[in-house]
């Protein structure tokens, strides 16, 4: 299963790469200001979504701390 996750490269978009690596998922990342910009990234999750923005398949789960429940609710951490 593909994970895709939006960075702004901050610590906690790091961390995120970092699980889903030692998870063995396929990651894809889009980086801020490479692969979108701001405008672009509010237009999508809104403008109070913070980073990273996780997708896990073709659901859109939200941000780390939802991220994290969510995975923890499925027992995969």
């Amino acid at each position: 299963m593909q994970v895709v996750i939006y960075s702004n490269g901050s610590q906690e978009c790091e961390r995120m790469t970092s699980l889903f690596t030692t998870l063995e998922m396929q990651i894809l990342e889009y980086q801020l200001g490479k692969d979108f910009d701001e405008t672009a990234f509010k237009s999508e999750f809104g403008s109070e979504a913070t980073y990273p923005q996780v997708s896990i398949g073709y659901n859109h789960v939200g941000d780390m701390k939802e991220t994290l429940q969510l995975l923890q609710r499925q027992g995969i951490i």
